[in-house]
């Protein structure tokens, strides 16, 4: 097995399309009972996300490279066409790359909206701190997120703030924990009812488990109660034992977590795609795979088509949106929209439960 303290920069790090051409074990915790006001849009509660209405809601998509190709917004309705609830949208604070002002971020969540999609943000720039030149910490992407807040009000049942991709990589990482509750109470403070999302350290994979053994923590740092933690995986994640240990780990501490990146294969590593794909319907948890189209610097392979077109279908894209345990089959549009509800909030029955 390879060691886990080498660098393993998940695919939403540096390898991505014209963002390269530009620059070049824990413990269980406590169970999460809920927020701790009125619930507002999506949130969460005993360890799930629910919709407003109560609805148990799964995320099922894809990542969509926006801040490097803001013209590409019709990809949302092709995602939504290959059957995905939810799209995580790449955004810039503008401090490694143009910013996307308040304006586009509003036009962004609108899109979202018109083509039924949940909507992710996530701020970029963060990726790899302390480890990438440029980078930068989570307190200033939260600046980032308080700078446009306008076109977020009012949007909590449509969108979730995934506060920073990436936040620290493989050196400084210890911080993740302090850093990540200090932004998510800057927020909180700032007005902000969204359910918020979190990424792990070491670039995205939690390697060294500090977001597995703090989750509980900085779950108790968020006032509403409305975190969900989200775990990259890639070449750490090479074994069907090693998706499920860390995915059942949070599942049986009552904490809220889905795999916000992963592919079907990677520089670090060969993810088990399968083992993923499969362990997340298990478990009832969401998933969101990287990604829809323009990667670069060697791994192209990681697009689900080629050149933005919905009807040229990699490998990739095949599988995850047809495959066993994908988008097409496994996909329930969120509530809000008019798809499945009920209010059924039972977790799904888990293997050995």
């Amino acid at each position: 097995m390879r060691s886990r303290t080498t660098r393993t920069a998940a695919a939403g790090g540096l390898l991505i399309g014209l963002a390269l051409s530009l620059f070049g074990p824990g413990q269980a915790g406590h169970a999460a009972e809920g927020t701790a006001g009125a619930a507002t849009g999506l949130h969460v509660d005993r360890g799930r996300l629910l919709e407003a209405n109560g609805n148990d809601f799964v995320m099922r998509g894809v990542n969509h490279a926006h801040a490097w190709y803001a013209n590409e917004l019709d990809s949302l309705e092709h995602i939504k066409a290959k059957g995905a609830n939810t799209v995580r949208v790449v955004l810039s604070s503008g401090d490694r790359w143009t910013r996307n002002d308040t304006s586009d971020v509003a036009n962004v969540v609108s899109e979202c909206k018109r083509n039924r999609l949940i909507c992710v943000l996530e701020v970029h720039d963060t990726t790899g701190y302390g480890e990438q030149s440029g980078a930068v910490s989570l307190d200033r992407a939260a600046d980032y997120w308080i700078s446009v807040r306008s076109a977020l009000e009012g949007q909590e049942d449509y969108v979730v703030v995934n506060i920073g991709n990436e936040p620290h990589g493989n050196s400084g990482y210890e911080r993740w924990t302090a850093d990540t509750s200090g932004a998510i109470r800057k927020l909180r403070d700032a007005g902000f009812d969204h359910a918020l999302m979190v990424d792990a350290p070491n670039w995205g994979q939690d390697w060294s488990g500090t977001m597995r053994a703090n989750a509980a923590a900085v779950f108790g740092a968020d006032p509403d109660r409305n975190t969900l933690f989200s775990i990259h995986m890639y070449g750490v994640y090479d074994t069907a034992a090693e998706v499920r240990d860390y995915l059942n780990h949070f599942v049986n501490a009552g904490l809220p977590v889905l795999v916000g990146e992963f592919g079907h294969d990677h520089s670090d590593g060969n993810p088990d795609e399968d083992a993923i794909l499969a362990t997340t319907e298990q478990l009832g948890l969401g998933y969101l795979g990287w990604s829809w189209s323009g990667n670069g610097g060697g791994v192209e392979y990681l697009d689900m088509v080629a050149g933005f077109d919905p009807d040229s279908l990699t490998s990739w894209g095949e599988r995850i949106f047809n495959g066993p345990d994908g988008i097409a089959a496994t996909a329930e549009e969120a509530a809000v929209y008019g798809g499945p509800g009920g209010g059924d909030t039972t977790p799904p029955t888990r293997p050995g439960a």
